[in-house]
């Protein structure tokens, strides 16, 4: 039988201030000198951090109550719409929301990451007028610490080994993968790699809901599955899914976040997004966790797809491992090709490093309340009505 160790067990050596916490890359020389039982034993928590652009994420923000009250029908924050269809004074804003007046410039990303800054950001708001929220209109300025409640909920972080770009027509393409240059000019790709949370446990094993998590610079939870979840995806023999697979939907106090791990960015003729950190650590539970928390960049491989096929399936050009497309350059239909990140590893090895910290300095591990379930495939979007584009 195999090395065994339970959640309580690495809790109390936390507490004890006796556990072995290693980042993601540090665990991957420590299997190499020691094997994987020695290694098993030795390690108790690895740690794990991602940081790159997140479309899909936003912020929860309840304002308080004026004199005379209003309930909010048309939210903007910095010029940029918030959502109005909540509470008299909740709205949530979405990072990928562009400004009325200055486009994707400034968007939704900008006005979350303002707030972080403790910056002031102008809310106007008007309403029809109730008898009990006769206000019909309001403009202030309001900063994050005045409001009662400001957290960031993003329902989709995280993807499992998101695909790589390139672009085989004429023409430059601008895209949420960033500017991909004609005739396969550049490939373009997202993922921190041997440092990524879900390619270092790729079932799911110790991530579930009730998580705790480093996000954004302050204590996260993962609160559900992430939208276009999906779990029976081709895997290596690894385990690892070969396409975008698993995501996260997470939770965490704004008030506490910090921009040097958030960040808004403007992707060029196409829109806004915000760059989110985001680590896990991760318990050693067994020989087969270890395993694959020792995966390197050389042992995880993604697909290249053609970015230039107006279609949500397109055709895979080739698979690559992400040890290859670090290198900067690869080899493509016989042609050299410069390859960039999306995410940044200086951001992301900073993010493990200060979760290993947190960790070595009491931050427990939460066992999951429960699991993710198993997800055949994902739902595509039909046209039924006759007439319909």
């Amino acid at each position: 039988m195999g090395i065994k160790k339970t959640y309580e067990e690495i809790n109390a050596r936390i507490r004890a201030g006796r556990a072995v916490v290693v980042t993601a890359e540090e665990v991957i020389e420590i299997t190499k000198e020691k094997g994987v039982k020695a290694a098993t034993e030795y390690v108790d928590v690895v740690t794990t951090g991602t940081f790159g652009p997140m479309c899909s994420s936003g912020a929860f923000l309840n304002f308080g109550h004026a004199e005379p009250p209003i309930k909010m029908s048309k939210i903007l924050l910095n010029n940029v719409n918030g959502y109005g269809g909540l509470a008299a004074v909740d709205t949530y804003i979405g990072a990928t929301e562009p400004s009325v007046d200055r486009g994707i410039e400034y968007g939704g990303a900008h006005v979350i990451c303002d707030l972080v800054a403790r910056k002031p950001v102008r809310l106007k708001a008007t309403a029809d007028g109730t008898d009990c929220y006769p206000r019909k209109k309001i403009e202030t300025d309001i900063t994050i610490d005045a409001l009662n409640e400001a957290y960031l909920f993003n329902p989709r972080n995280c993807y499992q080994n998101y695909a790589a770009a390139v672009n085989t027509s004429d023409r430059t393409l601008y895209t949420y993968k960033g500017v991909l240059k004609p005739q396969m000019g550049n490939i373009n790709y997202s993922t921190s790699g041997e440092l990524s949370p879900l390619l270092k446990d790729p079932y799911l094993r110790t991530i579930g809901i009730g998580t705790k998590i480093f996000l954004g610079g302050a204590l996260g939870y993962v609160a559900w599955q992430g939208t276009q979840f999906v779990t029976e995806k081709p895997r290596d023999e690894k385990g690892i899914p070969l396409s975008p697979a698993g995501t996260l939907a997470v939770i965490g106090d704004l008030k506490k976040m910090s921009t040097a791990y958030l960040q808004p960015a403007v992707y060029e003729k196409y829109g806004t997004s915000l760059f989110v950190g985001v680590g896990i650590p991760i318990p050693v539970l067994d020989e087969d966790l270890l395993v694959n928390l020792a995966a390197e960049n050389k042992d995880i491989y993604t697909n290249v797809l053609d970015y230039s096929v107006p279609s949500r399936s397109r055709p895979v050009l080739g698979k690559f491992s992400y040890a290859e497309l670090r290198s900067g350059e690869i080899t493509l239909e016989g042609k050299r090709i410069k390859t960039a990140p999306l995410s940044s590893l200086h951001k992301s090895r900073q993010i493990a490093a200060e979760l290993k910290r947190w960790v070595q300095e009491g931050f427990t591990l939460q066992e999951p309340i429960a699991p993710f379930p198993k997800v055949a495939a994902l739902n595509t979007l039909e046209i039924n009505l006759k007439g319909g584009f």
